[in-house]
Protein backbone atom coordinates (compact mmCIF):
# COMPACT_ATOMS: atom_id res chain seq x y z
CA UNK A 1 0.00 0.00 0.00
CA UNK A 2 1.05 3.53 -0.98
CA UNK A 3 1.49 6.01 1.57
CA UNK A 4 2.06 10.23 1.67
CA UNK A 5 4.53 11.25 3.49
CA UNK A 6 5.83 15.06 3.93
CA UNK A 7 9.34 15.62 4.48
CA UNK A 8 9.62 19.02 6.23
CA UNK A 9 13.45 21.09 7.02
CA UNK A 10 12.29 24.41 8.82
CA UNK A 11 14.71 27.00 8.75
CA UNK A 12 15.13 30.18 10.36
CA UNK A 13 12.92 32.04 7.68
CA UNK A 14 11.94 29.51 5.64
CA UNK A 15 10.36 25.82 4.58
CA UNK A 16 11.39 23.23 2.92
CA UNK A 17 9.31 20.63 1.95
CA UNK A 18 8.44 17.27 -0.34
CA UNK A 19 5.43 15.02 -0.45
CA UNK A 20 6.50 11.58 -1.21
CA UNK A 21 4.78 8.31 -2.35
CA UNK A 22 5.74 5.71 0.07
CA UNK A 23 7.39 3.08 -0.06
CA UNK A 24 8.32 3.38 -3.77
CA UNK A 25 10.13 7.40 -3.43
CA UNK A 26 9.02 8.99 -5.62
CA UNK A 27 8.27 12.86 -5.43
CA UNK A 28 4.73 14.18 -5.69
CA UNK A 29 5.67 17.80 -5.00
CA UNK A 30 8.06 19.60 -3.41
CA UNK A 31 8.76 23.23 -2.78
CA UNK A 32 10.25 26.27 -0.48
CA UNK A 33 8.83 28.89 1.16
CA UNK A 34 11.07 31.91 1.89
CA UNK A 35 11.84 35.07 3.44
CA UNK A 36 8.89 34.10 5.98
CA UNK A 37 7.85 37.23 8.06
CA UNK A 38 8.43 39.38 5.28
CA UNK A 39 5.80 41.00 2.86
CA UNK A 40 7.48 39.67 -0.22
CA UNK A 41 7.82 36.28 1.07
CA UNK A 42 7.94 33.50 -2.07
CA UNK A 43 6.60 30.69 -2.56
CA UNK A 44 7.79 28.06 -5.30
CA UNK A 45 6.23 24.28 -5.58
CA UNK A 46 6.36 22.05 -8.73
CA UNK A 47 5.16 18.36 -9.42
CA UNK A 48 6.66 16.16 -12.48
CA UNK A 49 4.34 18.16 -14.38
CA UNK A 50 4.12 21.21 -13.65
CA UNK A 51 5.84 24.65 -11.22
CA UNK A 52 4.36 27.57 -9.80
CA UNK A 53 5.56 30.58 -7.91
CA UNK A 54 4.38 33.47 -6.26
CA UNK A 55 4.53 36.31 -3.59
CA UNK A 56 2.67 36.83 -0.27
CA UNK A 57 3.02 38.27 2.90
CA UNK A 58 3.46 35.68 5.16
CA UNK A 59 3.61 36.66 8.73
CA UNK A 60 5.26 33.47 10.54
CA UNK A 61 5.43 29.85 10.07
CA UNK A 62 1.86 28.89 11.22
CA UNK A 63 0.83 30.73 8.34
CA UNK A 64 3.72 29.03 6.40
CA UNK A 65 2.53 25.84 6.65
CA UNK A 66 -1.09 26.73 6.33
CA UNK A 67 -0.24 28.27 3.34
CA UNK A 68 1.19 25.03 2.11
CA UNK A 69 -1.40 22.76 3.00
CA UNK A 70 -3.58 24.91 1.07
CA UNK A 71 -2.14 24.96 -1.69
CA UNK A 72 -1.40 21.04 -2.16
CA UNK A 73 -5.54 21.17 -1.88
CA UNK A 74 -6.70 24.12 -3.88
CA UNK A 75 -3.86 21.87 -7.02
CA UNK A 76 -5.43 18.69 -6.04
CA UNK A 77 -2.13 17.28 -4.73
CA UNK A 78 -3.80 15.84 -1.70
CA UNK A 79 -7.76 15.32 -1.67
CA UNK A 80 -7.87 15.85 2.30
CA UNK A 81 -5.59 16.97 4.51
CA UNK A 82 -6.02 12.85 5.82
CA UNK A 83 -4.34 11.94 2.53
CA UNK A 84 -1.39 12.72 4.67
CA UNK A 85 0.16 9.87 6.35
CA UNK A 86 3.01 10.93 8.06
CA UNK A 87 5.47 14.04 8.94
CA UNK A 88 9.32 13.80 8.98
CA UNK A 89 11.15 16.65 10.58
CA UNK A 90 14.84 17.42 10.38
CA UNK A 91 15.64 18.70 13.53
CA UNK A 92 19.23 19.90 13.53
CA UNK A 93 20.59 18.65 16.76
CA UNK A 94 19.96 14.94 19.13
CA UNK A 95 22.62 15.38 21.33
CA UNK A 96 23.74 12.46 23.11
CA UNK A 97 19.82 11.68 23.74
CA UNK A 98 18.66 10.64 20.33
CA UNK A 99 20.53 7.72 18.40
CA UNK A 100 18.32 7.22 16.16
CA UNK A 101 15.23 9.06 14.68
CA UNK A 102 11.75 9.05 17.17
CA UNK A 103 8.38 9.56 16.89
CA UNK A 104 7.32 12.84 17.95
CA UNK A 105 5.63 12.55 21.34
CA UNK A 106 5.47 15.60 24.39
CA UNK A 107 8.12 13.75 25.94
CA UNK A 108 10.35 13.92 22.62
CA UNK A 109 9.54 17.57 21.80
CA UNK A 110 10.45 18.69 25.26
CA UNK A 111 13.61 16.73 25.11
CA UNK A 112 14.54 18.25 21.62
CA UNK A 113 13.68 21.67 23.27
CA UNK A 114 16.72 20.95 26.31
CA UNK A 115 18.75 20.64 23.45
CA UNK A 116 18.35 24.12 21.97
CA UNK A 117 21.41 25.32 23.69
CA UNK A 118 23.30 23.51 21.64
CA UNK A 119 22.12 24.19 18.32
CA UNK A 120 19.98 27.77 19.22
CA UNK A 121 19.48 28.90 15.95
CA UNK A 122 18.12 25.40 14.89
CA UNK A 123 16.68 23.61 17.10
CA UNK A 124 13.89 25.77 18.09
CA UNK A 125 12.64 26.48 14.53
CA UNK A 126 12.57 22.63 14.13
CA UNK A 127 10.60 22.45 16.95
CA UNK A 128 8.23 25.43 15.91
CA UNK A 129 7.43 23.78 12.90
CA UNK A 130 6.57 20.01 14.76
CA UNK A 131 4.28 21.81 16.99
CA UNK A 132 2.61 23.75 13.65
CA UNK A 133 1.94 20.46 11.99
CA UNK A 134 0.60 18.51 15.24
CA UNK A 135 -1.38 21.07 15.47
CA UNK A 136 -2.53 21.21 11.98
CA UNK A 137 -2.81 17.45 11.41
CA UNK A 138 -3.35 15.95 14.73
CA UNK A 139 -4.01 12.60 13.71
CA UNK A 140 -0.69 12.29 11.50
CA UNK A 141 1.35 10.83 13.37
CA UNK A 142 5.25 12.80 12.92
CA UNK A 143 9.09 11.80 13.19
CA UNK A 144 11.73 14.10 13.93
CA UNK A 145 15.48 12.85 12.24
CA UNK A 146 18.79 14.33 13.27
CA UNK A 147 21.15 15.39 12.02
CA UNK A 148 23.73 14.41 14.66
CA UNK A 149 22.28 10.79 15.32
CA UNK A 150 23.83 8.67 12.42
CA UNK A 151 27.22 9.92 14.52
CA UNK A 152 26.46 8.84 17.79
CA UNK A 153 28.30 5.06 17.04
CA UNK A 154 31.52 7.08 16.94
CA UNK A 155 33.74 5.98 19.97
CA UNK A 156 34.70 7.71 22.78
CA UNK A 157 38.28 8.47 21.68
CA UNK A 158 36.62 10.35 18.38
CA UNK A 159 34.51 12.36 19.78
CA UNK A 160 36.11 13.76 23.44
CA UNK A 161 37.98 16.87 22.76
CA UNK A 162 41.21 17.30 24.99
CA UNK A 163 39.76 19.79 27.51
CA UNK A 164 39.10 19.62 31.00
CA UNK A 165 36.93 16.54 31.61
CA UNK A 166 33.89 18.73 33.30
CA UNK A 167 33.56 20.38 30.31
CA UNK A 168 31.96 17.10 28.59
CA UNK A 169 30.17 15.79 31.57
CA UNK A 170 28.74 18.84 33.12
CA UNK A 171 27.97 20.90 29.85
CA UNK A 172 28.04 18.13 26.65
CA UNK A 173 31.06 19.39 24.72
CA UNK A 174 32.14 17.11 22.35
CA UNK A 175 31.91 16.24 18.51
CA UNK A 176 28.75 15.59 17.22
CA UNK A 177 28.81 16.04 13.72
CA UNK A 178 26.05 17.14 11.11
CA UNK A 179 24.76 15.95 7.94
CA UNK A 180 23.86 12.18 9.24
CA UNK A 181 21.38 12.10 7.23
CA UNK A 182 22.98 12.77 3.85
CA UNK A 183 25.55 10.27 4.93
CA UNK A 184 23.70 7.65 5.71
CA UNK A 185 21.68 8.54 2.52
CA UNK A 186 24.30 7.80 0.06
CA UNK A 187 26.35 5.01 1.78
CA UNK A 188 23.65 3.18 1.78
CA UNK A 189 22.97 3.77 -1.99
CA UNK A 190 26.33 3.31 -3.03
CA UNK A 191 26.15 -0.31 -1.31
CA UNK A 192 23.25 -1.04 -2.98
CA UNK A 193 24.73 0.29 -6.35
CA UNK A 194 27.82 -1.50 -5.48
CA UNK A 195 25.49 -4.71 -4.67
CA UNK A 196 27.99 -4.72 -1.22
CA UNK A 197 26.46 -5.18 2.23
CA UNK A 198 27.29 -1.94 3.47
CA UNK A 199 28.57 -4.04 6.77
CA UNK A 200 31.36 -5.05 4.83
CA UNK A 201 32.68 -1.86 3.28
CA UNK A 202 35.24 0.98 4.45
CA UNK A 203 33.46 4.48 3.33
CA UNK A 204 34.53 7.86 3.04
CA UNK A 205 31.75 10.39 2.22
CA UNK A 206 32.59 13.72 1.39
CA UNK A 207 29.10 16.00 1.23
CA UNK A 208 30.51 19.18 -0.17
CA UNK A 209 28.70 22.22 -0.38
CA UNK A 210 28.17 25.80 1.29
CA UNK A 211 28.45 23.58 4.61
CA UNK A 212 30.75 20.65 4.17
CA UNK A 213 31.96 17.73 6.14
CA UNK A 214 33.54 14.06 5.30
CA UNK A 215 32.54 11.15 6.83
CA UNK A 216 34.17 7.88 7.37
CA UNK A 217 31.57 4.71 7.94
CA UNK A 218 32.90 1.02 8.05
CA UNK A 219 30.87 -1.65 8.65
CA UNK A 220 27.60 0.09 8.14
CA UNK A 221 28.74 2.99 10.99
CA UNK A 222 29.77 5.92 11.36
CA UNK A 223 33.25 5.94 13.17
CA UNK A 224 34.51 9.60 12.33
CA UNK A 225 33.60 13.18 10.80
CA UNK A 226 34.85 16.63 10.53
CA UNK A 227 31.97 18.60 11.93
CA UNK A 228 32.23 18.77 15.79
CA UNK A 229 30.75 20.26 18.59
CA UNK A 230 29.30 22.82 15.65
CA UNK A 231 29.02 22.80 12.16
CA UNK A 232 31.43 25.09 12.11
CA UNK A 233 34.61 22.49 12.55
CA UNK A 234 36.59 20.45 10.51
CA UNK A 235 37.21 21.38 6.79
CA UNK A 236 37.02 25.08 5.31
CA UNK A 237 33.50 25.75 3.55
CA UNK A 238 31.68 28.67 1.60
CA UNK A 239 31.48 31.04 4.38
CA UNK A 240 33.00 28.71 7.27
CA UNK A 241 36.99 28.65 8.31
CA UNK A 242 37.19 25.23 9.27
CA UNK A 243 39.36 24.26 12.13
CA UNK A 244 42.15 27.05 12.43
CA UNK A 245 44.60 27.23 15.63
CA UNK A 246 42.19 28.26 18.42
CA UNK A 247 44.58 30.86 19.98
CA UNK A 248 43.99 32.96 16.92
CA UNK A 249 40.60 33.96 18.48
CA UNK A 250 41.44 35.44 21.55
CA UNK A 251 44.27 37.19 19.91
CA UNK A 252 42.07 39.32 17.25
CA UNK A 253 39.80 39.77 20.46
CA UNK A 254 42.69 41.51 22.01
CA UNK A 255 43.91 43.73 18.69
CA UNK A 256 40.43 44.72 17.27
CA UNK A 257 37.96 44.60 20.36
CA UNK A 258 35.95 42.02 19.13
CA UNK A 259 32.86 40.21 21.28
CA UNK A 260 32.27 36.32 21.18
CA UNK A 261 29.23 37.27 18.78
CA UNK A 262 31.84 38.93 16.52
CA UNK A 263 33.93 36.24 16.73
CA UNK A 264 31.71 33.60 15.78
CA UNK A 265 30.25 36.08 12.93
CA UNK A 266 33.97 36.34 11.56
CA UNK A 267 34.10 32.29 11.44
CA UNK A 268 31.18 31.76 10.20
CA UNK A 269 30.00 34.31 8.14
CA UNK A 270 33.10 35.94 6.57
CA UNK A 271 35.46 33.00 6.26
CA UNK A 272 36.41 29.96 4.22
CA UNK A 273 35.91 30.54 0.27
CA UNK A 274 34.84 34.08 0.90
CA UNK A 275 37.39 35.33 3.08
CA UNK A 276 40.40 33.97 1.02
CA UNK A 277 38.94 34.64 -2.54
CA UNK A 278 37.34 38.31 -1.67
CA UNK A 279 35.13 37.11 -4.55
CA UNK A 280 32.17 34.86 -3.28
CA UNK A 281 31.11 31.85 -1.16
CA UNK A 282 29.69 30.03 -4.22
CA UNK A 283 32.02 27.66 -5.68
CA UNK A 284 31.31 28.38 -8.99
CA UNK A 285 31.75 32.24 -8.71
CA UNK A 286 35.50 31.25 -7.60
CA UNK A 287 35.80 28.43 -10.25
CA UNK A 288 34.93 31.61 -13.04
CA UNK A 289 37.19 33.91 -10.92
CA UNK A 290 39.99 31.60 -10.62
CA UNK A 291 39.94 30.77 -14.56
CA UNK A 292 40.05 34.85 -14.83
CA UNK A 293 43.58 34.65 -13.38
CA UNK A 294 42.36 36.03 -9.91
CA UNK A 295 45.26 34.59 -7.64
CA UNK A 296 43.57 34.32 -4.39
CA UNK A 297 40.57 32.68 -6.09
CA UNK A 298 43.01 30.27 -7.13
CA UNK A 299 44.15 29.71 -3.63
CA UNK A 300 41.19 29.37 -2.30
CA UNK A 301 40.20 26.34 -4.65
CA UNK A 302 43.20 24.93 -3.53
CA UNK A 303 43.09 25.66 0.20
CA UNK A 304 39.63 23.53 0.03
CA UNK A 305 40.96 20.67 -1.59
CA UNK A 306 43.89 20.45 0.10
CA UNK A 307 41.75 20.49 3.81
CA UNK A 308 39.60 17.80 2.64
CA UNK A 309 42.87 15.41 1.10
CA UNK A 310 43.96 15.68 4.43
CA UNK A 311 41.07 14.63 6.65
CA UNK A 312 40.62 12.01 3.87
CA UNK A 313 44.18 10.45 4.77
CA UNK A 314 43.26 10.24 8.34
CA UNK A 315 40.39 8.36 8.00
CA UNK A 316 42.08 6.28 5.85
CA UNK A 317 44.50 5.59 8.47
CA UNK A 318 41.74 4.91 10.82
CA UNK A 319 39.88 2.59 9.39
CA UNK A 320 43.07 0.73 7.63
CA UNK A 321 41.91 0.87 4.09
CA UNK A 322 39.42 2.57 1.78
CA UNK A 323 36.69 0.55 -0.34
CA UNK A 324 34.79 3.76 -2.14
CA UNK A 325 34.91 7.31 -1.60
CA UNK A 326 31.87 8.93 -2.42
CA UNK A 327 31.02 12.63 -3.40
CA UNK A 328 27.72 14.33 -3.10
CA UNK A 329 26.16 17.58 -2.12
CA UNK A 330 25.74 20.58 -4.50
CA UNK A 331 29.46 20.51 -5.43
CA UNK A 332 30.36 17.47 -5.10
CA UNK A 333 27.75 16.07 -7.44
CA UNK A 334 28.37 18.98 -9.53
CA UNK A 335 32.27 20.01 -9.64
CA UNK A 336 34.34 17.88 -11.87
CA UNK A 337 36.91 20.10 -10.72
CA UNK A 338 36.60 20.31 -7.29
CA UNK A 339 36.31 16.20 -7.19
CA UNK A 340 39.25 16.13 -9.63
CA UNK A 341 41.11 18.26 -7.10
CA UNK A 342 40.92 15.87 -4.37
CA UNK A 343 41.26 12.73 -6.00
CA UNK A 344 44.63 14.37 -7.17
CA UNK A 345 48.25 11.93 -7.56
CA UNK A 346 46.29 9.40 -4.85
CA UNK A 347 47.45 6.20 -7.44
CA UNK A 348 49.38 5.09 -4.55
CA UNK A 349 45.78 4.64 -2.40
CA UNK A 350 44.62 3.03 -5.60
CA UNK A 351 42.43 5.47 -6.18
CA UNK A 352 42.23 7.83 -9.44
CA UNK A 353 39.90 8.69 -11.33
CA UNK A 354 38.67 8.39 -15.18
CA UNK A 355 38.80 12.39 -16.79
CA UNK A 356 35.83 11.60 -19.04
CA UNK A 357 33.73 10.01 -16.25
CA UNK A 358 34.48 12.50 -13.95
CA UNK A 359 33.31 15.38 -16.29
CA UNK A 360 30.07 14.09 -17.12
CA UNK A 361 29.06 13.35 -14.03
CA UNK A 362 29.07 9.32 -14.28
CA UNK A 363 27.66 7.67 -11.22
CA UNK A 364 31.49 5.56 -10.67
CA UNK A 365 34.16 7.74 -11.82
CA UNK A 366 37.24 5.54 -10.96
CA UNK A 367 39.97 4.74 -13.56
CA UNK A 368 39.38 1.36 -14.90
CA UNK A 369 42.23 -0.02 -12.87
CA UNK A 370 41.52 1.71 -9.58
CA UNK A 371 41.16 -0.66 -6.50
CA UNK A 372 39.34 2.34 -4.88
CA UNK A 373 35.30 2.82 -5.93
CA UNK A 374 34.99 6.63 -6.55
CA UNK A 375 31.14 7.66 -6.49
CA UNK A 376 28.99 10.49 -7.30
CA UNK A 377 25.51 9.98 -5.71
CA UNK A 378 23.31 12.73 -5.79
CA UNK A 379 21.79 12.62 -1.91
CA UNK A 380 18.53 12.83 -1.05
CA UNK A 381 17.70 13.64 2.66
CA UNK A 382 14.07 14.32 2.59
CA UNK A 383 13.46 10.38 0.81
CA UNK A 384 15.94 9.25 4.24
CA UNK A 385 13.85 11.13 6.34
CA UNK A 386 10.05 9.59 4.87
CA UNK A 387 11.98 6.39 4.93
CA UNK A 388 12.65 6.99 8.91
CA UNK A 389 8.26 7.74 8.89
CA UNK A 390 7.77 4.41 7.38
CA UNK A 391 9.79 2.83 9.24
CA UNK A 392 9.10 4.19 12.72
CA UNK A 393 5.63 5.14 12.96
CA UNK A 394 4.04 3.45 9.70
CA UNK A 395 5.61 -0.33 9.91
CA UNK A 396 3.60 -2.02 12.13
CA UNK A 397 0.25 -0.83 10.53
CA UNK A 398 0.14 -2.05 7.04
CA UNK A 399 -2.86 -0.40 6.32
CA UNK A 400 -2.78 2.71 8.07
CA UNK A 401 -5.62 4.94 9.27
CA UNK A 402 -5.19 8.28 10.40
CA UNK A 403 -8.61 8.68 11.51
CA UNK A 404 -8.05 5.40 13.90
Amino acid sequence: MSHKIMAINAGSSSLKFQLLAMPQGEMICQGLIERIGMANARVTMKTSAQKWQETAPIADHREAVTLLLDKLLSHHIINTLQDIDGVGHRVAHGGEFFKDSARVTDETLAQIERLAELAPLHNPVNVLGIHIFRQLLPSTPSVAVFDTAFHQTLDESAYIYPLPWRYYAELGIRRYGFHGTSHKYVSTALAERLGIQLSALRVICCHLGNGSSICAIKGGQSVNTSMGFTPQSGVMMGTRSGDIDPSILPWIAEREGKTPQQLNYLLNNESGLLGISGVSHDYRDVEQAADGGNRRAALALTLFAERIRATIGSYIMQMGGLDALIFTGGIGENSARARAAVCHNLHFLGLSIDEEKNLRNATFIQAENAVVKVAVINTNEELMIAQDVMRIALSDKVTFDVSA
